[in-house]
């Protein structure tokens, strides 16, 4: 199932992005912060990889609940890194706007999925 899902894709994406940028902040000696990032930041992909294989559509819908709880507290963390200055604007916008992106598609499938749950 997890062939050509553009999710799963997205969040293996970012999640490489993620180790990326935690080893580079690890480098400037930066290890709280990042390490929150780096557990969220991972996660949306590993609960998302969850739901595919989730037991019942209320299984799916609770595992990218998770996910998208995941992806706000990544959220978090890159802003405090970047208002600290540990994260240019560059590697900033471009890791929000890839989370945000990643965000749009969890409500959508959320909503899509509880939607479909209904009728």
């Amino acid at each position: 199932m997890t062939e050509n899902n553009i999710l799963v894709d997205k969040s293996i994406a970012f999640a490489i992005r993620i180790v990326n940028c935690f080893n580079y902040l690890t480098d400037k000696k930066e290890f709280t912060m990042s390490k929150q990032m780096f557990r969220s930041g991972t996660s949306i992909g590993a609960n998302i990889h969850e739901a595919i294989q989730g037991q019942s559509r209320a299984d799916f819908i609770s595992k990218m609940s998770i996910s998208l709880k995941e992806a706000s507290e990544t959220s978090y963390w890159l802003v405090l890194l970047h208002k600290t200055n540990y994260l240019d604007d560059n590697v900033y916008f471009s890791l929000k706007s890839d989370l945000d992106e990643i965000i749009r598609i969890l409500i959508a499938t959320i909503k899509t999925t509880k939607k479909n749950e209904i009728s």
